[in-house]
Order: C-alpha cells, then sequence, then structure tokens
C-alpha cells in the first residue's frame, strides 16, 4: 500500500466479537444450532452472521453437512486466533469494569504501569470468577504513585516494580522480571557482535521513564558503580510512549521484557546484549503497614501466586 492510499480501518478487516464467539460455540459443539442457542440466538442469524464472516475473510470456516457442521482447516485456525481475541476481550472488559467500580462492595487496587498492562487484567479476571459482585477500581502510574496512593488511604492494595518495598508499607514478592535493552534495528548497538559493556550502557543517553518509575530506579542503581544513569535523551511518561520513541528511532531504551515481548517477536525492536550487570528485578504487591490484607484484596493476592 502506498503512503497515498487510505489505510482501511481494522473494524473493517476484523469481524466483530459476537462472529468470533459465534465460531469458538460452533468448535465447541459441532453445530451451529446449538451454537446459536447457547448464544441466544436464531439459527437463521446464525448462519447469516457466519456467512458475513467467511465474506469478510474471503475463507470458507465451516463445513456444514446433515450430520453437523466442521471447520475447515482454515476454520481451525482462525479459530485459535479468535480463540485469543475473545480472551483479551474479557481482560479487556475487566480491565475497564475495574475503572469504573462505584458499587459498595469494593477493592481499589493501585498498580504500576508495566503491572498494570501486562499481569493486573488476566488477576482481574480470575477475581471477577470469583467475587462477581466486587467492583475494583484501578488507579495505575509509577511505583512512587502507588506508595503515595496506599499512604494517602485511596487504595487498597498496590503492585510496585521499584528495588524495595517503599518504606511505611508491607509487602510480598510476587514474580519476577527482566529489564532488556532495546533499540529499532538498525540502530549501532544492534549490529554488536560483542555484548554492550556496563559502562557504555551507563554513559549514554537512553529514552527513560520519569523518575519514581520503577524502571528508572532498578535501572539507575544497578548502573551505580558506573555512576548511574546519565542525561536522558527523553524522559516520557508511560511504558507506551518510550516504545513507540524506540520504534521511531529516536534512541535506545531500557524496558521490562513482559513490554516488549511482541515488538521483539515481530522485529520492530532488537535486543541489545549487556554485560557486567544484572538487570533482573522483583515485582511485589504492596499494602500499608499492619495491615494485612484481607476479603478481596487477599484473594487477588493469592492469584498472583502469593501467599501470606
Amino acid at each position: 500500500m502506498s503512503d497515498a492510499e487510505p489505510r482501511v480501518p481494522l473494524a473493517h478487516r476484523v469481524p466483530d466479537l459476537g462472529a468470533l464467539e459465534l465460531l469458538l460455540a460452533i468448535a465447541r459443539h459441532g453445530s451451529l444450532g446449538r451454537a446459536a442457542r447457547e448464544l441466544g440466538i436464531s439459527q437463521p442469524a446464525a448462519s447469516g452472521r457466519l456467512r458475513s464472516m467467511e465474506r469478510q475473510l474471503g475463507v470458507a470456516l465451516v463445513d456444514r453437512s446433515p450430520r453437523g457442521s466442521r471447520l475447515t482447516d482454515a476454520g481451525a485456525l482462525v479459530t485459535d486466533w479468535a480463540r485469543r481475541v475473545v480472551e483479551a476481550a474479557e481482560a479487556f472488559d475487566a480491565g475497564t469494569q475495574a475503572l469504573r467500580g462505584r458499587r459498595d462492595s469494593r477493592l481499589r487496587v493501585a498498580a504500576s504501569l508495566t503491572i498494570a498492562e501486562y499481569l493486573l487484567p488476566s488477576w482481574l479476571v480470575a477475581l471477577r470468577a470469583q467475587r462477581p459482585d466486587t467492583a475494583v477500581s484501578l488507579l495505575a502510574g509509577n511505583s512512587a504513585a502507588v506508595a503515595r496512593w496506599l499512604f494517602a488511604g485511596e487504595a487498597d492494595l498496590g503492585f510496585v516494580e521499584g528495588l524495595s518495598v517503599p518504606e511505611g508499607l508491607d509487602g510480598a514478592v510476587i514474580g519476577h522480571d527482566r529489564l532488556v535493552v532495546v533499540a529499532a534495528p538498525g540502530h549501532p548497538w544492534t549490529r554488536r557482535r560483542a555484548p554492550l559493556p556496563a559502562a557504555e550502557l551507563a554513559g549514554a543517553s537512553l529514552i527513560l521513564r520519569e523518575r519514581g518509575s520503577g524502571t528508572r530506579q532498578v535501572l539507575d542503581s544497578a548502573l551505580s558503580r558506573w555512576g548511574g544513569l546519565g542525561e536522558p535523551l527523553l524522559e516520557l511518561a508511560s511504558t507506551t510512549a518510550v516504545k513507540a520513541a524506540v520504534v521511531s528511532g529516536a534512541g535506545p531504551a531500557v524496558l521490562s521484557e513482559l513490554a516488549v515481548v511482541e515488538e521483539l517477536a515481530a522485529r520492530r525492536l532488537r535486543e541489545v546484549r549487556v554485560e557486567g550487570v544484572s538487570l533482573g528485578r522483583a515485582l511485589r504487591a504492596v499494602w500499608p503497614r499492619g495491615q494485612t490484607p484481607a476479603g478481596p484484596a487477599r484473594e487477588l493476592l493469592g492469584l498472583t501466586g502469593s501467599r501470606l
């Protein structure tokens, strides 16, 4: 597609969730009729929805016969993709419900951005299955902001990525993460045959998160023997903004491995190996000192794999 041609919106190219849910139901039941009953629609409506999806995608998805409905080879592949889209939509729905939760039975969660974006949605889906009547409100910011919200009584449970449990809070390790150096293809660092020395990383101008970010705290501490971080090339307030700047070729950055999995797989970013420094870090749940999490906060903590 040339630059002059308008890009067809994704919504015009990808079937809607209703069509994807129908395909998954057909795969489960082996019958269009039973799939329609599960979804509460008529069989003619289900047939029309299926035909429309096949026209949109340009492939046959289902073979229908008197014995039932069987996925074609293409249909089986599309079903696998559809399952991931629907699971992502469920996580999206859980996250947006958390942002607008206002009922009396509630849990107030504060999370640093990496955890809020890449780990918390699946925990919220599982919590909603256990406690469908509990409304979860979510505050997302950097690790320093999470501590402030807990101190101010604006959150019951927090998740941070910093060096340690902030003063005045109690906490538990819920997992581990690794920071990786990334750059756009073609950056001089991506053409190195030998790993990048830690001293060179410390002296470089990087695209960084703002002060108070757990990622920045951990990186600055890891490079402290070489004088810590150099003068930032850019300071940005979100992981998404940092990734976009790196992809555009503005410069290198150090980000959570969780945040760059897709970009590395698609080769929009390249990982730069570093020697002489450890960039691992712990992920923690935190709460006000002396206030052991109870009720939905304790259940959410349990879903992370942590045990008090």
